[in-house]
């Protein structure tokens, strides 16, 4: 069987307000947005980054996200990363640091409620 060449080409996400939203995640990511209409697309930044879209709202948002994504940093950068996150209008919303040995993680939410983790994966000599 031939390996697999699917990779991510973008989170899509559906915005109260699309503009607010991207400038959110253009100051967490450092990346350049771009407007086509009503709608912006964020590239991704750099060969590891990912992309992402987002467009108006075309009905009210659903009481449970049914999904979100997990972003990773270097080991010991998480809490720095947090606190900066939060900084740029990200809230708090839980951490998970001892219940798993191969991964610490912080569970935010952006400025429209959609969760995102922070998680940070200790090197093989430091999980217990």
């Amino acid at each position: 069987m031939t390996p697999s060449q699917i990779t991510l080409g973008a989170i899509n996400l559906e915005a109260r307000n699309p503009a607010d939203l991207v400038a959110f995640w253009a100051q967490v990511t450092g990346a350049e947005p771009a407007a086509g209409g009503d709608s912006y697309y964020l590239p991704p930044n750099g060969p590891s980054g990912f992309g992402m879209f987002f467009q108006p709202e075309s009905e009210p948002r659903a009481a449970r996200q049914m999904a979100h994504w997990d972003l990773t940093v270097p080991w010991g950068s998480r809490a720095a990363e947090v606190e900066r996150l939060i900084s740029l209008g990200a809230t708090h919303k839980w951490d998970v640091l001892e219940e798993v040995a191969h991964v610490r993680w912080t569970t935010l939410a952006d400025p429209e409620g959609n969760l995102f983790c922070i998680a940070e994966h200790p090197p093989l000599d430091q999980q217990r």
